[in-house]
């Protein structure tokens, strides 16, 4: 049974990975939600050096990450509240938490074993399109591209397969856009053409 990444553990993830996603203001956002609140001393002349530590944050110079950190603040991502001894105490917003779970998304990847343990996932989501209809179809349109993405065979419109365990990957997608509960996962051990999904996953 593969441990449950939380979501603390995949911003770790994002800020320590070579992958091609991150930005100035990606890093900004992720060091801050891995903090949770970040203290520093207004005055001192290596404020913005902070965001530089990770491996991934190294690839830019103070000034960008300035010119990030201010383009956050007026977008109302972030927010700084002055405390006593001219320090500064910087939090995400509710917008800048919403953001910071949108490109978590980038972390996730489900790993392949070395072996089939001969079970389907089937993946079945049924997101309602009446109400909050922006919303939802957002998240259906994520989740839809992300299974493509991932490499799942589409049974049907809202049904797709996949042989290898993924349940944690679809429940922390579905936990990001709030439709977990309209996701069902079911574990079968045999389909009715499943010579036709092995052929497609070559097994």
């Amino acid at each position: 049974m593969k441990d449950k990444k939380s979501q603390k553990e995949r911003i770790r993830d994002f800020l320590d990975s070579d992958s091609g996603y991150a930005t100035a203001t990606k890093i900004i956002l992720a060091t801050i939600a891995f903090a949770g609140i970040l203290f520093v001393i207004a005055t001192a002349p290596n404020v913005f050096q902070i965001f530089g530590k990770s491996k991934k944050g190294k690839r830019y110079t103070e000034n960008q990450y300035k010119n990030a950190f201010y383009s956050l603040r007026r977008r109302g991502l972030v927010k700084i509240i002055k405390e006593e001894d001219n320090k500064m105490r910087i939090e995400l917003t509710n917008r800048g938490e919403k953001r910071v779970k949108e490109f978590s998304l980038e972390t996730v990847s489900i790993p392949k074993p070395e072996k089939w343990d001969k079970k389907w996932r089937v993946v079945i989501f049924d997101i309602p399109s009446k109400f909050h209809k922006k919303k939802f179809n957002k998240a259906r349109e994520a989740l839809r591209l992300k299974l493509k993405e991932f490499g799942f065979f589409q049974l049907q419109k809202s049904v797709w397969v996949y042989p290898y365990p993924c349940e944690d990957e679809i429940l922390f997608i579905s936990h990001i856009f709030e439709v977990e509960r309209y996701i069902e996962i079911l574990i079968v051990e045999s389909m009715l053409y499943e010579n036709r999904l092995k052929g497609f996953f070559n097994l």
